[in-house]
C-alpha cells in the first residue's frame, strides 16, 4: 500500500525514475481498488435495479494522470523517453512493447532521468 499511496503522492511528477517494485504494486494496487470499485457498483446496481456505474468511472477519472506519470518514470528507469508510452496505442505490438519496457530491469547507476532509484533506498536503508 505505502508503494501505491507514494505514486499517488507524485501524481504529477514525469521526472525521475520509478523502479520496477513501485510500479508494479501501483499496478496491483489500482487493479485491486478498480475491482472493489466494480463491485460496488453492480451491487447498487442490482439493489437499486439501475445500471448505475458511479464509482468505476470515478477511479478511472482520478487515477488516469497518476498511471501516466508512473509509466513515465518506468520508461525513464531504463533510460527510455516517457514518449515512449504512446507506443501503448500501437495495436497489437504496442502493448506487447510496452509491456516489455516496463518489466525491464532499469538502468544501474544513473542515467539520462536521473539518479538510480534502487541504489538511493540501498544507501538510505544501510544509515
Amino acid at each position: 500500500m505505502k508503494w501505491y499511496l507514494d505514486a499517488l503522492k507524485k501524481y504529477a511528477q514525469f521526472d525521475g525514475r520509478s523502479r520496477r517494485q513501485e510500479y508494479w504494486m501501483f499496478r496491483l494496487f489500482s487493479v485491486l481498488f478498480m475491482f472493489t470499485a466494480l463491485v460496488i457498483d453492480f451491487l447498487i446496481a442490482m439493489l437499486a435495479d439501475i445500471p448505475l456505474f458511479i464509482f468505476t468511472p470515478l477511479y478511472i477519472l482520478a487515477i488516469i494522470l497518476p498511471s501516466i506519470a508512473i509509466t513515465v518514470r518506468r520508461l525513464h528507469d531504463t533510460n527510455n523517453s516517457g514518449w515512449m508510452f504512446l507506443v501503448g496505442f500501437i495495436p497489437f505490438v504496442g502493448g506487447i512493447w510496452l509491456l516489455v519496457l516496463e518489466v525491464t530491469e532499469g538502468t544501474h547507476g544513473p542515467n539520462d532521468y536521473g539518479e538510480d532509484p534502487k541504489e538511493i533506498r540501498e544507501l538510505i536503508q544501510s544509515h
